[in-house]
């Protein structure tokens, strides 16, 4: 790897180097590698690297040298820093030295050689100006190789956790969180976010990969955790931040196709992140049976429509949350809800079947709107508390 010719007593060919130059560089590049290290050791990052990690350095630093020898034989062809210097190190020096480091150690090998121009250069004229051109060009040389290395590094990292993300989405679909899901997240870049919610709904019909590459940018800007998926052909985002959510949410829809999204509910964490993954995947199975549906819909909205498509969770909870909370409220606002609807939303008619007076209807009207968010008089919020009625009634069947 650049050794053999560097050991190879064989005198330098027309175009190249004088043989006292050469040999000196090629006898000198031992001590000038641990020259080199020894300069990298006034690097606070460099010092703290574990000693195995620091003779990786080692080996690269001596095999660029000992290739930088082999090259100055001669000069007259162009100088190749192969990426095969870099093989003296294994693979997770990559990620264990950046590549801003990586160039600061080139820098200073660089220092070292050119320091030792004076006494390196043999006695011929314009001698150790040739050797500072020859240091010049390779060093250049390596670092372009260097780039190289670290862009397939970058590009096999990327694939791999493209691969992992998909598996730590999977995951959370299937309501499987363990330590090893959350480790695989935290590998990932997964934080401590205060909230956690799920997203879903289409990905874009054309340039998805480049609407979820700009999502991921804004989201580092906004300091918001992601972890991007596909499930069943649908995007599925979850996502993870501090304050409010609202503002999250509004950014994370803008990387999704032109159809309905659906949020699944706030929760603390990761761990509780599978529900709220499950809650988004069924309200976007219901969402089309609400044609009139916001931009995005909480899934907790789509109750009633997830209630018909026979979701045990959704009659749970439109159970409890209208239907139970109405029988127990007392002040007849069950009779007063159920004979409003049955009487076509007519205060008069449910009046006349409840032999009440029309403002006792409308008072107690009031007391429903207030105590379940819903407005009976309102097509949408009267068919949600209708099915939930029905829920009720067959309940005990």
């Amino acid at each position: 790897m650049g050794q053999t010719a560097a050991m190879c007593p064989a005198a330098p060919r027309g175009g190249g180097a004088q043989q006292a130059t050469w040999q000196r560089v090629r006898r000198a590049s031992p001590r000038l590698s641990t020259a080199a290290v020894r300069r990298m050791e006034a690097l606070p990052w460099f010092a703290a690297l574990s000693a195995e990690q620091r003779s990786w350095v080692g080996l690269v630093v001596q095999s660029g040298l000992a290739s930088f020898a082999g090259w100055f034989r001669d000069t007259s062809g162009p100088p190749t820093a192969d990426v095969a210097i870099f093989a003296a190190a294994p693979r997770e020096m990559a990620r264990a030295v950046t590549l801003q480091q990586t160039v600061q150690l080139i820098r200073a090998t660089v220092e070292v050689l050119e320091e030792a121009v004076p006494t390196l250069a043999g006695p011929g004229p314009g001698e150790a100006a040739l050797l500072e051109r020859a240091v010049l060009r390779y060093s250049r040389e390596v670092a372009f190789a260097a780039a190289e290395v670290y862009a397939a590094a970058a590009e096999e990292r990327g694939a791999w956790d493209a691969r992992l993300e998909a598996s730590v989405v999977e995951a959370l679909a299937r309501g499987d969180v363990g330590e090893a899901v959350q480790s695989r997240a935290a590998s990932l870049g997964w934080g401590r976010p205060g909230w956690v919610l799920a997203v879903a709904g289409d990905a874009p019909v054309s340039a998805a990969d480049s609407a979820v590459a700009e999502l991921r940018t804004a989201a580092r800007h906004t300091a918001l955790s992601l972890l991007v998926g596909d499930h069943g052909g649908r995007l599925l985002v979850v996502v993870g931040g501090a304050g409010g959510a609202a503002a999250a949410v509004t950014q994370v829809v803008a990387a999704f196709g032109s159809g309905p999204v659906v949020t699944g509910p706030v929760v603390d964490d990761l761990v509780a992140a599978a529900g709220s993954v499950r809650e988004a995947l069924a309200g976007l199975d219901a969402v089309a049976a609400w044609p009139g549906a916001p931009r995005p819909v909480p899934t907790q909205d789509l109750l009633a429509e997830r209630v018909v498509l026979g979701d045990p969770d959704a009659r749970r909870r439109l159970l409890e949350e209208t239907y139970n909370t109405l029988a127990s409220a007392g002040g007849d606002l069950l009779d007063t809800a159920a004979a409003y609807l049955d009487a076509g939303g007519s205060v008069e008619g449910t009046a006349r079947a409840l032999f009440l007076h029309p403002n006792t209807v409308r008072y107690r009207l009031k007391k429903v709107t207030d105590l379940l968010g819903l407005d009976l008089s309102q097509p949408r919020d009267a068919q949600v508390t209708r099915i939930a009625l029905t829920l009720g009634r067959t309940s005990s069947l």
